[in-house]
């Protein structure tokens, strides 16, 4: 991680530009905060006391939005997860301007300087929030992980639940977590290999603002406690979506995998990067032996997330079957209904199919209109991401113009290479023809623009 020292409020100013640009919202209307402030006056009568159950949650250490909580029990050979998802139903009602709000926005947007929520904070970090050590009402999820990983719904209910602990990624400890933790993101994730599921997790680029209040720009890579909390949210959507498909109704995340032409590219990237890829192993087999925190590997992983078709929704259709080919299954999210709109409604839907009553006529209009709505949110939030990068870049190279870097070639095109700078957490794009990926060379830093958020280099001589 490099620091970002910021002394003429470069970086500052290039996010509040990046906020007027993409029309983050700065807070909510008056009406808006009227209706949240009326939501968490509700009392919950619809839901059954489970405070007894020890419940944790597992986030980033700074999160206080916290969706989910979970307990696990040994169920014979079976274990049984029940996944707490924060109510946000109870709070949200069709319409409302709550809701209106949330369809206009679709997903809460992330920035260094702070996001902009779904939802009002006195509902998403207060009352709706599983926070420790106060009752919250929370739709709870039976997930029933057989030993080979298989994930089915074995039942859902509106609860009173009390979080015992806040756990972080960064801290937590194995003495703090369910017994049966380690071995059912074991479960799941065998499951995932025996699908051929081709999820790859290379470390990502990102602007983090640290406990001293200072901006780092960095490749992150993924935390062993993270990707196992994330195979058991895996396990749940994969529950849930199996269950609404049976039911005829739904919405799901669905993604279509590289074609033959991207493999073959992906072939000769992994050739110039030095990697051994024999002719008769799979991609997906290939990129299970990665390993995120190799800078080779890590580049190739990136070449493959940059190959495949990117995730969309779409709504149950009779005869087809939604397919997510990352995850190598039908695949629904539920697990974020306090960061993403669409999961407010499976989970509506995944409690009625498990309750046994009809799904609400306005969730299945819901899903009908959702694909459009997140695919815009979705677009948003990655444009946003892509112009704070680029703009924290802009700032940590400015002053070094002429400076000669080492590089390497991680990916090229008929538009030029894409190159990671070797001693500065940098991917920039490099002008010209010639270049395989895995080719090193030393390119010059030439112009600097944090205003325009651009960076240009050129091969050195």
């Amino acid at each position: 991680m490099k620091t970002l020292l910021d002394p003429d409020r470069a970086l500052a100013d290039g996010l509040t530009q990046i906020r007027a640009e993409f029309q983050v919202p700065d807070g909510f209307p008056p009406a808006v905060i009227a209706a949240a402030e009326a939501a968490v006056r509700r009392t919950p009568t619809q839901h059954v006391d489970r405070t007894q159950m020890r419940f944790v949650t597992l986030d980033p250490a700074a999160s206080t939005d916290l969706d989910q909580a979970f307990a696990i029990e040994q169920a014979g050979a079976d274990l049984l997860l029940h996944y707490a998802i924060a109510d946000v139903g109870w709070f949200v009602e069709d319409g409302d301007p709550l809701d209106v709000e949330a369809w206009t926005r679709g997903e809460t947007l992330y920035l260094p300087d702070g996001k902009a929520g779904l939802y009002p904070s006195i509902l998403s970090e207060g009352a709706a929030s599983l926070l420790p050590d106060v009752e919250r009402a929370a739709v709870i999820f039976a997930v029933r992980v057989a030993p080979d990983g298989k994930a089915r719904l074995d039942g859902a209910e509106r609860a009173i639940i009390r979080s015992h602990a806040k756990l972080g990624y960064e801290t937590v400890q194995p003495a703090d977590l369910p017994a049966q933790f380690e071995e059912l993101a074991r479960r799941t994730q065998a499951a995932e290999r025996a699908r051929g599921a081709a999820r790859v997790d290379p470390p990502e680029q990102e602007v983090e603002r640290e406990a001293d209040g200072r901006l780092r720009l960095g490749f992150r890579p993924r935390l062993a406690s993270e990707a196992q909390n994330a195979a058991l949210s895996l396990a749940t959507n994969l529950a849930v979506a199996d269950a609404l498909q049976a039911h005829q109704t739904g919405l799901f995340r669905v993604m279509d995998g590289p074609d033959d032409a991207a493999v073959g590219r992906l072939r000769h990237i992994a050739h110039g990067l030095g990697l051994s890829w024999p002719a008769d192993v799979s991609l997906d087999q290939f990129s299970r032996s990665r390993d995120a925190n190799d800078p080779t590997d890590a580049a190739f992983m990136v070449a493959i997330r940059r190959a495949g078709n990117g995730a969309s929704y779409a709504p149950y259709r009779e005869g087809v079957v939604p397919w997510h080919a990352a995850v190598a299954a039908t695949y629904a999210q539920a697990t974020a209904p306090l960061r993403r709109l669409a999961d407010r409604y499976v989970i509506r839907a995944a409690l009625a199919v498990a309750t046994g009553q009809p799904v609400p006529e306005q969730v299945s209009a819901a899903f009908e209109a959702l694909p459009k709505v997140m695919s815009r949110a979705d677009a948003r939030a990655g444009q946003i991401n892509r112009a704070v990068i680029d703009v924290a870049e802009a700032v940590l190279l400015s002053g070094r113009e002429g400076e000669v870097f080492a590089a390497t070639v991680v990916d090229a095109d008929e538009r030029g290479a894409r190159i990671q700078l070797a001693n500065v957490p940098v991917v920039v794009r490099l002008g010209g023809n010639g270049h395989k990926p895995g080719d090193t060379l030393d390119v010059a830093l030439s112009d600097v623009d944090v205003t325009r958020r651009t960076i240009k280099f050129v091969a050195a001589s």
